[in-house]
């Protein structure tokens, strides 16, 4: 058993520069202002646009994002139904295999509790080590890894694949950074919006300000 932290990567390689011209010119498109483009016209128009509300525009821009989180993170992602979504199998995924060290991952629930009390944390722990037993078992006495999985529990590791354009993203962040949300969806949602506050601070660093 292998108890690991959460992580958050952008697949989609971030131009700034090229995303904030791509957005102007078409928001441009409704207001026929083409004319008024220059050199440095996009940053100030894109922070106009997300002020206003008018956020269609920035549909036209997508990005790609693997998480690495817990299966009870990504039952909630989904139900984000814009997303593009490409999932780990656990029906393929075998973790009795080398290429898992022949042990289960799960994601450490202290990165969403992290004042969870140390009896708490210990039953959480034991529960995880039944849990891979249960599951090593089922495989040693023959049964198949779409059977086995059915003993995994919410805290099992997962990678997703989640592609949506910006206002998706911009929905997500919204919601999944808030402090009704749970908490375990609000890490790597909060990992997510700080690396794209910093790349494209036009479009997100008005979230949660």
């Amino acid at each position: 058993m292998r108890i690991i932290k959460s992580s958050v990567e952008v697949l989609t390689p971030i131009d700034r520069d090229e995303i904030l011209k791509r957005i102007e010119d078409a928001g441009r498109t409704c207001y026929k202002s083409e004319d008024k483009i220059t050199e440095n016209s996009a940053s100030k128009f894109v922070k106009g646009i997300i002020k206003s509300g008018h956020e269609s525009v920035i549909e036209h821009v997508n990005l790609s994002v693997r998480f690495l989180t817990n299966r009870g993170v990504t039952h909630e992602m989904v139900r984000h139904r814009h997303f593009s979504v490409s999932q780990e199998s656990s029906r393929y995924a075998d973790y009795t295999k080398d290429k898992f060290d022949n042990q289960v991952r799960f994601i450490d629930i202290k990165e969403g509790f992290p004042d969870i009390s140390d009896d708490l944390y210990e039953e959480w722990e034991h529960d995880c080590f039944a849990t891979e037993a249960s599951y090593q078992a089922i495989k040693e006495i023959g049964g198949k890894t779409d059977l086995a999985r059915n003993v995994l529990n919410n805290s099992t590791a997962t990678e997703i694949v989640l592609t949506g354009n910006l206002r998706q993203w911009r929905h997500f962040l919204k919601l999944r950074t808030s402090k009704n949300a749970h908490a375990e969806i609000r890490v790597v949602a909060n990992k997510l919006l700080d690396e794209l506050r910093e790349e494209l601070p036009e479009v997100f660093g008005d979230i949660n300000e």
